[in-house]
């Protein structure tokens, strides 16, 4: 008849030790570092297997989250990608693993998904794309990308009037990759007259001049004329709009994060077990995430430039 109130009947570990191991792990910490910080703080000795096990059972939670229902509006997206060691039919690959990031109609931040692909292409986007209008989605204004191979018309397909645009802050890093340390920050200065011009037309000769000012780095320039016609949309908005699109402190600031918990692992046992830390790492970066700046400047502008066009996707 007696009944333990410290230990309680059948209880195999104490209350909060589940919450601990997903905390350290959700850290990038690996088993053994969890096996480590758990033995130290506690004096307790884990195995390995019951890590496992109590992490296995945020899987279910991920499934669930990765076919929610979306709002049927997010005006802006921001798609990019990480490269992720997971092994997959065998072998261990270096695959891409993609984020969608939506921004609602409160300039509030929501990762809609991940996906994992060895090799991009128009087929794959097709099937993000459908995806996210199969869970709710119907429009966006702006998809900003890297300039990723056969995006442009997967989005098109799926949402006629969304408006595809080349991360500029990728261009940037594109750009700079190319360029030795010492003159990274004088070309990095020099591209700026090409970015933020008032019109296509201005970045254009901006664009000519650089050539003349780095005649050394003619690579610079070609890679931002092989994607002009992904760069120029850009110019088409007002400065409210181009501050939200162009900052992608959004995708960055994720992404360190992410990069942060991934660094220490060799690589994962399968994509199951990638997105499961994945996922763990975006639950607690989004606990800090805040209301884009300069949004509500940006919606009155969106407004102007789409009319009618809120109300219709909301009625979809």
């Amino acid at each position: 008849t007696f009944d333990p109130q410290v230990v309680r009947k059948h209880q195999t570990r104490w209350d909060g030790l589940d919450q601990q191991i997903i905390a350290l792990y959700a850290r990038g910490l690996t088993v053994r570092d969890i096996q480590a910080q758990l033995e130290e703080m506690y004096g307790v000795e884990v195995s390995a297997g019951l890590i496992s096990e109590v992490t296995d059972e945020v899987l279910d939670e991920v499934k669930t989250w990765q076919n929610r229902p979306l709002e049927n509006m997010y005006p802006v997206m921001f798609l990019d990608a990480l490269m992720v060691k997971m092994r997959h039919e065998g072998r261990v690959e270096n695959r891409a693993v993609y984020v969608a990031i939506g921004v609602d109609e409160e300039g509030r931040k929501d990762v809609l998904g991940l996906w994992s692909s060895a090799n991009e292409g128009a087929k794959f986007w097709l099937g993000v794309m459908t995806e996210l209008r199969n869970r709710g989605l119907r429009d966006v204004y702006i998809v900003c990308t890297d300039g990723l191979k056969g995006f442009p018309d997967a989005i098109s397909s799926v949402f006629p009037k969304a408006q595809v645009q080349t991360c500029i802050v990728h261009m940037i890093r594109a750009s700079l990759n190319y360029v030795g340390w010492k003159e990274r920050k004088a070309l990095a200065a020099d591209l700026k007259p090409v970015y933020r011009a008032a019109t296509a037309a201005s970045a254009e000769l901006a664009l000519t001049a650089f050539r003349g000012r780095w005649p050394k780095h003619q690579v610079v320039a070609d890679v931002w004329e092989r994607n002009w016609e992904r760069v120029i949309p850009f110019f088409q908005f007002p400065e409210e709009i181009r501050k939200v699109i162009y900052t992608t402190n959004a995708v960055e600031s994720l992404h360190a994060s992410l990069r942060k918990v991934t660094k220490n692992r060799g690589s994962f046992p399968s994509e199951e077990a990638a997105f499961k830390l994945l996922y763990l790492a975006l639950r607690n970066a989004s606990i800090k995430w805040s209301t884009l700046q300069f949004w509500k400047e940006a919606m009155r502008q969106f407004e102007m430039i789409y009319p009618g066009r809120r109300e219709a996707g909301r009625a979809a």
